[in-house]
């Protein structure tokens, strides 16, 4: 069995905040949406499908805990949850904070305009607050 490694882009476009007991959950670096992206450290896994009964309803539950946490964190009308993965092939799960101010609501986040990068200090002021909010 192969190592489990992260895709190179979802590494490029996010940050690691937080190890899960199976996912690890990344900070999108696009400050337009509060994005988090949930990674399961499995390897050669594409489709939910592909994971372990077991996994899947952990990864189900972690789905649900990071959703709650960045609503607590953040107030947004609504929580995304999407695993897409058109480009990047390697499972991850978009959990996006959506508010009827953002950039492009109601439209859907992807192929909207261009990344708009964290300041380091907007960064860890909203990892903290997503942390805190698993309190």
């Amino acid at each position: 069995m192969q190592p489990f490694t992260l895709d190179d882009r979802l590494a490029r476009d996010s940050v690691s905040i937080l190890k899960l007991d199976l996912c690890d959950l990344r900070l999108a670096r696009d400050s337009r949406w509060p994005w988090l992206i949930l990674v399961p450290q499995r390897p050669d896994v594409s489709e939910i499908f592909d994971l372990t009964p077991l996994d899947q309803a952990a990864l189900a539950l972690e789905q649900v805990t990071v959703a709650a946490a960045l609503k607590k964190a953040t107030g947004a009308a609504k929580i995304n949850i999407a695993a897409i993965g058109n480009i990047v092939r390697q499972l991850h799960v978009h959990v996006v904070a959506r508010s009827e101010n953002d950039p492009n609501w109601p439209g859907p986040i992807w192929g909207f305009g261009q990344p708009v990068p964290y300041e380091e200090k907007a960064f860890e002021a909203m990892k903290h607050r997503i942390l805190e909010a698993f309190q």
